[in-house]
């Protein structure tokens, strides 16, 4: 590099790794058998729930960020057996979340920092997240994530049943172009205020055809043409005030109906939504199952921050004294109440949901 270019160029700079390209990874980490099986099949358990031709709801269950992988394996294998106890009534897909978006700073998840000490050994943290979603895949669970990196969905994506866009990134154009041309159907949340026009507007470009650069399995970087995203729904995550209430549903529907789009919705019973009380998660949700029963057919599915254990902590100076199976992000249920709230949403939902198919 000439002495010019470098006066311009790079200023910030310090320095940079390789990392393996997506293509690697796959071979290393090959999603085959079961965990195939189970992508296959929670994909297109997702669209026909969207096209109303499966009357269930869906629900993303899990830890508001995974930073532990033994204990997000050990979530998973307590969730499974309870996820087809209720499978006539509820399609669980457990979320995985591996990248945390911030306001201003702080740990950003098990991809960029896995040892939680600023590190930031992504080549580490994509292995760890690729063979965890495998893992969990092979147990029969669908996988729910929230596409925050234009880069990593190359490296994880096919192992998707569910993404999300989040509250923060949902007006991005370079978002919206993504979600165009991701496989699994796609939920967009209403940006942090409350707004709704945000998450509708971004239906409207990812159902459309787009053309974004990413890098190709190999990675190459390259020109992508999608021909856009028929499955895509609005998450009402709340706002300055929460909008899960029969009133907030309808509004957004009628929204939905102006803009020719689908009304699918999604409730989330965290954030906005529960006024950052993880406990008032359960209000959320008696309030949606009430909603059900009274006849509305357009809310689709819901989403419930839940870990081994209540609460959460912040990262501490020695990583020895973490709590097992306490967030390090949201505060979360514990285990035995959302065994306990998605059993009795299940039975509550479960005789309406008879009339609910097209």
């Amino acid at each position: 590099m000439s002495d010019r270019v470098s006066e311009v160029e790079n200023l910030h700079i310090i320095g940079h790794e390789e990392l393996p390209s997506p293509a690697v990874l796959k071979t290393e980490f090959a999603l085959q058998g079961q965990a195939l099986k189970t992508v296959r099949s929670g994909q297109r358990s997702v669209k026909q729930i969207l096209e109303h031709q499966d009357p269930r709801l869906i629900v993303v269950v899990g830890p508001c960020s995974i930073h532990n992988p033994e204990e997000a394996l050990e979530y998973a294998r307590r969730l499974k057996p309870l996820a087809d106890e209720l499978a006539h009534e509820l399609l669980i897909v457990m979320r995985v979340y591996f990248e945390k978006p911030r306001t201003s700073v702080g740990w950003e998840g098990l991809i960029y920092d896995p040892h939680l000490d600023g590190s930031h050994k992504i080549d580490h943290g994509l292995r760890i997240g690729r063979r965890l979603m495998l893992d969990i895949a092979d147990i029969g669970l669908p996988i729910g994530i929230e596409a925050l990196d234009l880069i990593s969905p190359q490296y994880l994506q096919d192992l998707v049943a569910w993404t999300a866009i989040g509250a923060r990134t949902t007006e991005s154009p370079t978002h919206r172009k993504l979600a165009s041309g991701i496989s699994s159907a796609v939920g967009f949340k209403n940006n942090v205020d409350g707004g709704l026009m945000v998450a509708v507007n971004a239906i409207r470009s990812a159902s459309a055809t787009n053309s974004f650069i990413s890098i190709t399995e190999e990675g190459k970087v390259a020109l992508f043409r999608t021909g856009g995203n028929p499955h895509c729904h609005v998450i009402l995550r709340g706002g300055k005030s929460p909008n899960y209430d029969q009133a907030s549903v309808a509004a957004c529907e009628r929204e939905l109906q102006k803009a020719g789009l689908d009304e699918n919705i999604m409730i989330d019973c965290s954030h906005g939504n529960s006024n950052k009380d993880h406990n008032n998660q359960k209000l959320v949700l008696a309030e949606v199952a009430d909603q059900i029963r009274d006849g509305n057919k357009s809310i689709i599915g819901v989403m419930l921050e839940s870990n081994l254990e209540e609460g959460n902590q912040p990262i501490p100076a020695d990583l020895d004294d973490l709590k097992y199976g306490v967030s390090i992000t949201d505060a979360c249920i514990d285990w035995t109440s959302t065994e306990q709230l998605l059993r009795e949403f299940a039975e509550a939902i479960s005789e309406p949901l008879k009339s609910r198919t097209a």
